[in-house]
C-alpha cells in the first residue's frame, strides 16, 4: 500500500521530486520497466522516471532489506543497457525510523566492482523541506519534528491552500496513509476530513484492493468450510481416512483431527 502511494506522488508530482532530489524542477515523465531488457525484480516498488539527460531511480521502503544494494546495481545496468548516454540518479527513501543498520548501506560491493548510490531517511530530513511543495507534504510529519501531531495539522492547513480540489483530495488522502505509519487513526481522520478523502483516485484504488482482497478471502474460506462439511460427512459414513483424504485433498493430520472432534461429539 505505501509503495502504491509513493508511487503515485512521485508520478503525479514529478516535478515536486525533482527540485528536493536533483535541485530543479526538470519535467519528468514515468519510465516502465517493461522498456528495459529483463523483468523487473520487484515491479511494485519501482519507480523510474525520466527526462532527455537523465533517469530517477527512486526506492520507497517502510521496512529495511538487505537485498536493496544489489537492486540498484542491478537497475543501474539495465538503464545503461538501454539508455548508455543517459546520466542515472538513484535514491533509496526510509519512510519509517528504525536502528537497523541496513539502512546506512549506501554501496554494492562485490571483489573488483563498486557501486554507489543515495540513501535518505526521512526521519532525518527537516520538516520544512516537504512544507514547500504539495507532492511532498505528505512525507511532512515523517521528516524530524518532536511533535508529528502538530506537524500533521501544519500539513492539513497547506492542504486546505491547494486550489485545486481534486489534488486536494488525492494529497489529503496520501498524507492519510504515510501518518498512519506513525500516528494512531483516530488523530489523522480528527485532522484531516474523511469526507473529501474518500473522493480523492488514491483512497478509492485503495477501497477497491480491499473490496477485491477481502472477498478473494471470503470465497477461500467458503472453499475451505465446505471441504471440511464433505470430510466430516464422509467420516461420519464411515469412510477410511485414506480414502477421506484421497476424495478431499486434506492432509492425514487434518483428517484425523476432524475425525477426533467427531468423536468427541458422541
Amino acid at each position: 500500500m505505501f509503495d502504491n502511494i509513493c508511487k503515485f506522488l512521485a508520478e503525479n508530482f514529478s516535478t515536486d521530486f525533482a527540485t528536493w532530489l536533483l535541485g530543479e524542477p526538470i519535467s519528468l515523465t514515468e519510465l516502465s520497466p517493461s522498456e528495459l531488457s529483463l523483468e523487473p525484480i520487484r515491479a511494485d516498488a519501482l519507480i523510474l522516471l525520466e527526462s532527455a539527460e537523465l533517469v530517477l531511480h527512486l526506492e520507497f521502503q517502510t521496512q529495511p532489506d538487505a537485498n536493496i544494494p544489489f537492486r540498484m546495481i542491478d537497475y543501474r545496468l539495465r538503464v545503461y543497457r538501454r539508455f548508455p548516454e543517459k546520466q542515472m540518479r538513484q535514491v533509496v527513501i526510509y519512510l519509517k525510523e528504525t536502528s537497523s543498520e541496513l539502512v546506512q548501506q549506501n554501496t554494492f560491493t562485490i571483489p573488483g566492482t563498486r557501486h554507489e548510490f543515495e540513501v535518505i531517511q526521512l526521519w532525518e530530513q527537516p520538516t520544512e523541506v516537504f512544507l514547500r511543495y504539495p507532492g511532498l507534504f505528505p512525507f511532512a510529519v515523517l521528516g524530524e519534528t518532536d511533535d508529528r501531531a502538530t506537524t500533521l495539522q501544519q500539513v492539513a492547513q497547506e492542504i486546505i491552500g491547494i486550489p485545486d480540489q481534486r489534488l486536494q483530495n488525492n494529497v489529503a488522502a496520501a498524507t492519510a496513509i504515510l501518518a498512519g505509519l506513525v500516528l494512531e487513526k483516530g488523530l489523522i481522520q480528527r485532522v484531516l476530513r474523511r469526507d473529501n478523502m474518500r473522493e480523492s483516485v488514491i483512497y478509492q484504488e485503495i477501497e477497491a484492493e480491499a473490496e477485491a482482497k477481502g472477498k478473494a478471502i471470503g470465497i477461500a474460506e467458503g472453499k475451505a468450510e465446505g471441504i471440511r462439511l464433505v470430510a466430516v460427512n464422509l467420516l461420519k459414513s464411515q469412510m477410511s481416512l485414506a480414502q477421506v483424504v484421497r476424495v478431499t485433498g486434506l492432509s492425514l493430520e487434518e483428517a484425523e483431527l476432524l475425525q477426533q472432534e467427531i468423536e468427541g461429539e458422541l
